[in-house]
């Protein structure tokens, strides 16, 4: 049990190292935020990338994502990415990234596969391999390190002890990966977001390569990106049968500041700019909330499936059942009968297309 430092509730669902409740993040948020910052802050430090995204008047600046970061001399972006060198940014560029990958039979546990061509053979035979799901088929899993948000309850956190020691790869060496089995590439991370440039000329590449051959271009992410960027993106994943999988973490700025120490207002103009493109055979996008005990189920599953509703009720929307993890490891597993309701709440909001993924962590 941990006791709210404002309210000084008492509850099992409320984070030892947040130390405030839902209520108070909503009710009295400036004095929630200040608390909830301590808690990044140290989550970051343990890693040696900055505590905000720097704003140096003098700086070099960076808009690659809703941070926009203005990096001081010697000093390092909030995604640990790029360092100003004498005046100009080193680290990662449009043709080096810092970046793993693994080759994953089709079907996959991926957050769409349950509407994507991968696992549904929807949009056969122009986007997808076989009728039904693609056996025999690969997705190239292409997991960047390094992310434009500090969720304190992220699933792969550990991606932040490579952000500064993983050697740099070229485009060449990811797009030597892509094979005739390859019928699918999929960005996530950590999150695409602070290294489009080369997942886009990569993505670009590939697809030249298989010469009109199905190859689908797939997003996992937080939504962040440079807007320009983002409309770059939906082009590949469009035109290839793709799809972009857009985390909405939280509707509630706040609340969403809180869990991730950023905004939300890029994430959520960039998802109503595709939304308003939404295709629905294959579907072009699909959105995913992780339900985080005390601070994310049916409020703000509600809020989340008016919002998608209100654009198009046909985009796909996944809720994911919560891991226990990284700062927010002391929380306990979601159980069934929330997940059950906020599947009944989203429904009820006018959504066509929802379902609950990773059931196997439900209790």
């Amino acid at each position: 049990m941990t006791e709210c430092r404002l309210c000084n509730k008492l509850n099992s669902t409320i984070s030892k190292e947040l130390k405030v409740c839902l209520r108070c993040i909503k009710d009295r948020p400036k004095e929630a935020l200040s608390i909830a910052k301590e808690a990044h802050r140290r989550s970051r430090i343990l890693f040696g990338l900055p505590t905000e995204p720097p704003k140096d008047t003098n700086g070099v600046p960076c808009n690659l994502c809703v941070n926009e970061c203005v990096i001081p001399e010697n000093g390092i972006s909030y995604c640990g990415l790029r360092e100003n060198r004498d005046g100009s940014l080193i680290g990662v560029t449009p043709t080096l990234g810092k970046l793993s990958w693994y080759h994953d039979p089709l079907p996959t546990n991926c957050v769409g596969d349950w509407v994507c061509p991968g696992g549904t053979g929807i949009g056969f035979p122009q986007y997808a391999y076989t009728q039904g799901a693609e056996y025999g088929y690969k997705n190239l899993a292409v997991f960047f390190h390094a992310c434009s948000f500090n969720c304190l309850f992220c699933q792969n956190w550990h991606f932040k002890k490579e952000t500064f020691n993983l050697p740099t790869v070229t485009i060449e060496d990811l797009v030597l990966a892509v094979n005739r089995f390859t019928s699918c590439i999929c960005y996530f991370g950590g999150d695409p977001a602070p290294q489009l440039p080369f997942a886009i000329r990569a993505a670009k590449l590939a697809l030249e390569r298989k010469n009109g051959k199905i190859l689908r271009i797939c997003w996992e992410t937080n939504g962040s990106m440079n807007t320009a960027l983002l409309h770059e993106m939906y082009l590949l994943s469009n035109d290839s049968g793709g799809c972009i999988k857009f985390d909405l973490k939280a509707l509630d700025e706040n609340l969403h500041i809180a869990l991730t120490d950023i905004t939300n207002k890029r994430t959520l103009a960039n998802f109503k700019m595709i939304a308003e493109k939404f295709k629905k055979s294959p579907p072009n996008l699909i959105a995913n909330t992780l339900l985080i005990p005390g601070y994310v189920e049916k409020e703000e599953v509600e809020k989340i499936a008016e919002f998608i509703a209100s654009i198009n009720p046909d985009i796909p929307y996944s809720i994911l059942a919560f891991y226990p993890h990284f700062f927010m490891s002391d929380l306990p597993f979601i159980k069934k009968e929330v997940a059950d309701e906020c599947l009944k709440i989203a429904k009820s909001k006018g959504l066509n297309n929802v379902r609950i993924g990773n059931i196997h962590l439900l209790r």
